[in-house]
């Protein structure tokens, strides 16, 4: 869509309700053009808002969401490539961050989803043997039965109020009752190969978030109640979102956060009129706003999915890395997981934009994300005034050394 102007516009001169209900621009050839192209348009002026009926609510299409374009571009990298490591969204309340990620559900690709209740794949016979799965899939595997099959990535909301056990699991308390024992499976279980969505990441309390870091390290988490004990899947791809005015996060935490996206509100005048407009269109008639963006969303999510075929392909030339290591060093950043957030998405922009080679102009556009609030004053300030003690001994040593010798 062309540019929106960004002079106020007066109340003699309302803004214009334009019907954009058209096909696709021609331009518009990738996942990456489509993000540069679309920041919310305008929509058509229903006069009688059709009927939702009593149905689940439909997500807020995610193309509708008004600028924030690298809040958009970060949560479609991490769609294309998991490996990024996940994304923090950080802002005041009221910029769209929740409403962005829980709008990803209308573009996310397919998997192959294990149909076992403990997560067992074909990719875990090829990569460990037949003993990294459980008997009963073992059985399946050697009858020539499929152990997958394709579904859509989830997104896992963990609610404000999850208590430890419905995070990592316990007890079935339906089996108790029968005075059997087994165990439930926990949200992290649930969550694996699909996206985990953290709001309010800074006010988790600690068991939780240790719960969750442990089992997004390991990809695996055990559960043991008494006697009985479950090994789980956990290979989720965290998103977190926070609000800096009401705490921090502890270093441990943000060093697993792949990019980092500042969400601040919107500043264009006529951005904030259109963003009021979608939000009144889609509370008067979600599937009327759906069906509006439903060959856009499709589109996207097309690209989505080809880009992650794509992915296994895109090579990261010599230059670019050199590039992006000299980058880190000269920001002194002692974390390794800079360099696998920064030149992982880089891949998925290449990908995005149908290309099999990053550039370095990718990583001009992946840099912020990936590196911003990784420098850490406090541990540069440490290591240095460990290395002037270290000097001083040396010389103590070499000095003590040197009288002792000469008497």
């Amino acid at each position: 869509m062309n540019e929106q102007s960004n002079n106020a516009v007066s109340p003699e001169q309302p803004y214009p309700s334009e019907d954009q209900s058209t096909p696709l621009p021609s331009n518009i050839r990738s996942l990456k053009d489509l993000i540069d192209t679309v920041t919310g348009k305008f929509l058509m002026d229903e006069s009688e808002p059709g009927e939702s009926g009593f149905v689940d609510q439909q997500p807020f299409p995610f193309l509708a969401l008004v600028g924030q374009k690298e809040m958009k571009l970060a949560l479609l990298l991490n769609l294309i490539n998991p490996a990024i490591g996940g994304v923090l969204l950080l802002g005041p309340r009221g910029t769209g961050k929740t409403t962005a990620v829980r709008s990803l559900a209308n573009l996310t690709p397919r998997i192959p989803r294990s149909l076992c209740y403990y997560g067992c794949t074909e990719q875990d016979v090829e990569a460990q043997g037949i003993d990294a799965i459980c008997p009963a899939c073992a059985k399946k595997f050697g009858e020539g039965k499929p152990l997958t099959q394709m579904e859509e990535v989830r997104l896992v909301e963990l609610p404000l109020n999850a208590q430890i056990e419905d995070v990592v699991g316990g007890i079935d308390e339906r089996a108790a009752i029968h005075q059997r024992m087994r165990l439930k499976r926990g949200i992290l279980s649930q969550a694996d190969r699909n996206i985990l969505y953290v709001d309010e990441v800074n006010l988790l309390e600690d068991d939780i978030i240790n719960a969750i870091l442990d089992a997004s390290a390991m990809g695996t988490y055990t559960v043991r109640r008494g006697p009985i004990s479950s090994t789980y899947f956990a290979r989720f791809s965290l998103v977190g979102s926070m609000n800096p005015e009401e705490g921090t996060l502890r270093p441990q935490i943000m060093d697993r956060f792949g990019l980092r996206i500042l969400v601040d509100g919107l500043e264009d005048p006529q951005e904030r009129w259109i963003a009021y407009q979608h939000v009144d269109q889609y509370r008067r008639s979600p599937n009327a706003m759906l069906a509006d963006y439903q060959e856009q969303s499709q589109f996207a999510r097309t690209e989505v999915q080809h880009a992650r075929d794509l992915l296994p392909t895109v090579q990261i030339p010599e230059l670019v890395a050199k590039a992006g290591l000299h980058l880190i060093q000269a920001l002194e950043i002692a974390s390794l997981r800079a360099e696998i957030s920064l030149f992982e998405a880089s891949k998925a922009y290449a990908a995005a934009d149908n290309r099999s080679t990053v550039e370095v102009a990718d990583l001009e556009v992946i840099a912020p994300m990936a590196l911003r609030m990784r420098r850490s004053t406090f541990m540069s300030q440490y290591f240095a005034d460990q290395q002037q003690e270290d000097i001083r001994l040396r010389e103590n040593l070499k000095q003590i050394t040197k009288e002792l010798l000469e008497h």
